[in-house]
């Protein structure tokens, strides 16, 4: 029971955050800076990025008691949320729309090479890494927790996926030439899909919670 829990959330949430296909966004707004430079913005970007997600790790379930919802209520939402990311994979809309987002931040910062690490709070840190999608799915996985040692190792697959992000920002030049535009196409593809099927099965969850509890 306890591996299949880690085994879904290490699922969830290495789809919706996605650190292989963070690396051209990271990229894009380092452009231009040097490799020290990226170093610190990779390292302050995640730090930021895991700070959250730990946060809502913690005091998730508290701000959903203060504001009357229900967990099954929020795992259907959240299901909801997660399969729309999914569909936005599956078509590409998803990847758009981060690399507007990183060309954005881009223009913001181009004029100002002082202010360069300040993307690793936006884009980087924030919606990139700690994005809506991934704070849904940290409660929602956070909810699903039986116990201690359940919860602490939903703490560290969140600390491996930050990890992750870390070491993708660092070779990213080396991801972006591996794969090339075919093989991201299709690595997006298929995690939309997983993602989806994961998506449903929170909504299914929820329901099925609601059902039994009259």
């Amino acid at each position: 029971m306890l591996a299949d829990y880690l085994i879904n959330a290490f699922a969830t949430l290495f789809v919706t955050i996605d650190p292989v296909g963070l690396a051209p966004m990271f990229l894009a707004v380092t452009a231009g800076a040097t490799a020290a430079t990226r170093r610190r913005i990779a390292l302050r970007a995640t730090l930021i990025g895991g700070a959250i997600l730990f946060l809502f790790l913690v005091a998730g379930r508290g701000v959903l008691g203060v504001l009357g919802i229900s967990v099954p209520a929020f795992q259907i939402a959240g299901g909801l949320l997660l399969l729309i990311i999914a569909i936005e994979m599956v078509f590409d809309k998803r990847n758009r729309r981060k690399s507007e987002t990183a060309e954005k931040a881009v223009s913001q910062h181009a004029a100002h090479q002082e202010e360069l690490h300040d993307v690793a709070v936006f884009p980087l840190g924030i919606p990139l890494i700690a994005g809506p999608a991934a704070i849904s799915a940290v409660i929602l996985l956070s909810s699903q927790a039986v116990d201690t040692v359940s919860y602490l190792g939903l703490a560290l697959v969140i600390l491996v996926i930050i990890g992750s992000c870390f070491v993708a920002f660092l070779l990213a030049d080396r991801i972006e030439r591996m794969m090339g535009d075919t093989a991201a196409m299709v690595v997006t593809r298929l995690l939309g899909v997983l993602l989806a099927a994961l998506s449903i099965q929170f909504i299914a969850d929820g329901i099925r919670a609601m059902i039994a509890a009259g």
